[in-house]
This record gives C-alpha cells, structure tokens and sequence, in this order.
C-alpha cells in the first residue's frame, strides 16, 4: 500500500510570524514553502509548483491582487487554486461578499487553525 502523496501548499504573506505559525500548523499534513517577499513569490511558486497558494492581500511593494493576475497569467500556475488571506476584512464579511475577494476565496485574519485546514481540503477538491 503506498501513501497518499503530500499536497504542496505555499504560502505568501509578508509578515514571518504569521506564515511560521500557519506553515507549523499544516507542515504535518502538507509540503509547506514560505514566501515573504512577494516580490519572489512568483519565481517561488514556478519552482516549487504547489497545489494551492495561501496568499496575503496587503503587501508592500506588490499586492496580493497584482501577485494573483502574474500568477493567473503565468500557464503552469494558471490552473492553481489561490485562497486569499486578509486582515482588511472582518470574518462577518466573508458570508456578506460570498467568501470571495476578485472572484478569489478569502479567509479573514486571524483565522482558526480548523478554518484554514477546511478552507485548504475544500480548493484541493475542487
């Protein structure tokens, strides 16, 4: 019997304790690459060709809706679920906008560790 192979989930914020504590939480589960310069994001994530992209909203330099169109544009990485990460909306806002920001789901900061897990085995299936 061989094992399930690991999803590989990447994930772009530019604040380090925040992508340490969500990559301890999901490294058990998944393959985790930490992003937190956006501006490397894209050259990231053609590299490590991940399943699904956790990616903040606010960053400095190149915001999340920028990195999302290059990453949209780019043909290997055009198919992969991007789920966005923000701070810039409260959690009652995820249900009045549909849970999406640009036509992209969204998870507001801070987000549970089981809202997350679900949010990210939700996009995997889809």
């Amino acid at each position: 019997m061989t094992a399930m192979k690991k999803k590989r989930i990447l994930i772009v914020d530019d604040e380090v304790g925040f992508t340490r504590l969500v990559s301890l939480n999901l490294a058990y589960q998944y393959f985790v690459r930490v992003e937190n310069s956006p501006e490397q994001a894209l050259a990231a994530a053609q590299e490590f060709k991940p399943d699904l992209i956790l990616l903040d909203v606010m960053m400095p330099k190149l915001d999340g809706g920028e990195l999302a169109s290059q990453i949209r544009a780019t043909a290997e990485l055009k198919a992969v679920p991007i789920v966005f990460l923000t701070a810039a909306a409260a959690s009652r806002e995820v249900n009045s906008r549909g849970g999406q920001i640009g036509g992209f789901p969204f998870l507001a900061k801070p987000v549970s560790v089981a809202d997350l897990r679900a949010c990210i085995e939700k996009h995997l299936q889809s």
